[in-house]
């Protein structure tokens, strides 16, 4: 008889309640796909991030370039057997890095030794025109930064020579670098052709890390790392660190406020519902009363209405909520966002939680009095 009456209530109020269901399908629509959001914005905002290049340095203390040379180095097998000691899924590059000042062609340039197959990962909003590694028959091969190989008039398989002191090196150009800041002005070479240059086999300046995860996880990395280097300073680039944990709290937080504005103007248009339709029901209720129905068993039928109200709402709302985050995910970060299925339960346990919040005035109509409702007829 329960469930009947509670098919005849859903029925014979189809008006009103389609007000309703549509509110709380548009609310589980929006709560779940930011709940989608929250879940996946972490790895998203790291992965833009990491196009920011390396955020984590390991240097000599107080290094510093001075005349034409670097005041101090470090040992690349010191520092490459500690990256590979603290083995880190998250680390997506790392490269040691030597600089020198020389010249070409009378010009003084920066000379950066690296590996050049690493830095198209570790930078990689970096723009290239030509390749970013030689091949096997290229071994002497150089990138030269945008503002260089205007200054010097070098395009792609330009030969340059790099001088420095009474060294030189006859380099084939490979590729021409825009990234936009200082490096434009610099040339890179192949780490072991700078040490060999530089008369410092072994040697490097500094080597920088692109690794992924929050800013905690950096610096407990960063801390381990630290640990393994105790004659160097290890340290993550504050900048870039400290700006990707702000930006996370903020748009968390901005998701928490939208879902708790977006839920309480759904459960205000609930509630006007209900209230028309708890004015409608004043005879049902007197009748049932009337007829010897319990206060309690009246107030639980008309919960359930609501309780259902919410399920379909929140269930329909939760699927379209998923469709809703993918298309946010391609627009915000030009890709999906990761579906997580654990927002089902979450967001129809919330539709109902705002459903029965909105249905107080249906509390109301335990009150009712029979006698009082039939001496209006």
């Amino acid at each position: 008889m329960f469930w009947r009456l509670l098919w005849k209530l859903l029925r014979g109020s189809g008006g009103r309640l389609t007000v309703a269901i549509l509110a709380l399908v548009s609310c589980a629509m929006v709560v779940s796909a930011l709940l989608n959001l929250e879940f996946d914005i972490e790895r998203k905002l790291t992965q833009e991030f990491r196009t920011l290049g390396a955020n984590l340095l390991i240097s000599p203390r107080n290094a510093q370039i001075t005349g034409s040379s670097p005041a101090e180095v470090m040992s690349e097998s010191d520092v490459s057997a500690a990256i590979q000691s603290v083995k880190d899924p998250n680390v997506a590059a790392a490269a040691p890095f030597l600089y020198v000042v020389g010249s070409a062609r009378n010009t003084p340039l920066v000379i950066a030794g690296t590996h050049l197959e690493e830095l198209p990962k570790l930078e990689p909003a970096w723009r290239i025109e030509g390749a970013w590694k030689p091949s096997k028959a290229q071994q002497t091969a150089c990138l030269v930064g945008r503002n260089v190989a205007q200054q010097l008039k070098l395009a792609v398989s330009s030969s340059l020579n790099l001088i420095y002191l009474r060294k030189n090196a006859q380099l084939k150009v490979i590729g021409i670098i825009d990234a936009g800041g200082a490096e434009d002005n610099q040339v890179f070479v192949e780490l072991a052709e700078a040490q060999d240059l530089a008369g410092l086999p072994g040697q490097i300046s500094f080597a920088q890390l692109s690794v992924s995860g929050t800013t905690a996880a950096i610096s407990h990395y960063a801390a381990r790392l630290a640990a393994a280097l105790p004659a160097y300073d290890v340290k993550p680039i504050r900048q870039i660190s400290e700006a990707e944990g702000d930006l996370l709290s903020r748009i968390r937080l901005l998701i928490v406020s939208m879902i708790v504005l977006i839920s309480v103007l759904t459960a205000l248009c609930v509630l006007g519902t209900m209230a028309a339709l708890a004015m409608e029901r004043r005879q049902d209720v007197g009748l049932m009363k009337a007829l010897g129905g319990s206060i309690g068993r009246i107030v639980t039928l008309f919960m359930a209405e609501v309780g259902v109200l919410g399920a379909a709402g929140g269930f329909i709302g939760a699927i379209l909520g998923l469709e809703l985050s993918r298309w946010m995910g391609q627009r915000v970060f030009g890709q999906a966002i990761s579906s997580r299925w654990e927002i089902f339960p979450l967001t129809i346990i919330l539709m109902v939680a705002i459903a029965l919040a909105g249905a107080l005035p249906l509390r109301l109509l335990g009150k009712v009095k029979p006698a009082i409702i039939f001496r209006e007829q």
